[in-house]
């Protein structure tokens, strides 16, 4: 169970004017096991008079917390940055914003939904399909493969497969597989939970999967052909979100 209080209180460490935080990580996905860490993800504004200064900071702002349990970090971006990767069809961003668990909003949160929903298109498949590859390398490359690790892969896969066939973000990995019906998912989200954060795959286990690995990135491949979501981002997103970077910077 995601507890609400304690990642509130330790967002008091953050130092910057929050506009938006979210829960990502495996809370998010649908697969927290009893170790799981607290992944804070969201969007900041810098004052002016710091945006235009000599010495500006730094546009992504990072807070973490190893020493209790659960081990917990925020990470954000000024809303310059954040707004110009909801445009370059990066799911991730996509996937904060729509996030059901929300830890904090200063009363944009909706607004800011409605102006992502004209962000997504076909093109994000190029997201999708390199991070699954990114994390399907770290798999079989590691001297011990993890269920966790095949959970971060196929939640990659399936999300953007489900993205470029219905327009919609989804990050929970229960309720994608609802639509996919992979028995395996099931069972490495039983073995997840029930066990330790980095229980290791069974003997020949890490074969069977490649083949699955394989064939829903060709899936993803063949959505983007199929999709009937956009080449580019709508203009609507593209100036509402100019306006209300504009409108948040001008408000501090």
């Amino acid at each position: 169970m995601f507890d609400f209080d304690l990642a509130r209180a330790f967002l008091t460490r953050h130092p910057a004017d929050r506009v938006f935080v979210t829960v990502s990580g495996a809370h998010l996905y649908g697969f927290h096991s009893p170790d799981s860490d607290y992944d804070l993800r969201g969007c900041h504004v810098t004052p002016v008079r710091e945006f235009v200064s000599m010495d500006p900071p730094s546009e992504t702002l990072e807070v973490m917390d190893k020493s209790g349990f659960p081990e917990m970090d925020v990470v954000t971006h000024d809303v310059l940055k954040f707004f110009r990767l909801m445009l370059k069809r990066n799911g991730y961003v996509l996937e904060q914003v729509f996030s059901p668990l929300v830890v904090h909003d200063c009363g944009v949160l909706e607004e800011l939904r409605h102006l992502a929903r004209g962000c997504m298109t076909r093109h994000h498949r190029y997201h999708y399909r390199g991070f699954a590859e990114n994390q399907w390398e770290l798999v079989v490359r590691s001297p011990r493969p993890t269920v966790k690790g095949l959970l971060y892969t196929y939640r990659v896969l399936l999300a953007g497969i489900h993205l470029l066939e219905t327009g919609m973000v989804e990050s929970n990995l229960r309720v994608l597989n609802e639509r996919a019906r992979l028995a395996y998912i099931d069972d490495l989200i039983a073995r997840k939970v029930s066990g330790n954060e980095k229980d290791a795959l069974r003997p020949g286990e890490l074969e069977r999967h490649e083949l699955e690995f394989v064939r829903l990135r060709d899936e993803l491949n063949a959505a983007s052909e199929r999709s009937s979501l956009p080449e580019e981002p709508t203009r609507e997103a593209v100036l509402g979100l100019d306006d209300l970077a504009v409108r948040l910077r001008l408000e501090r």
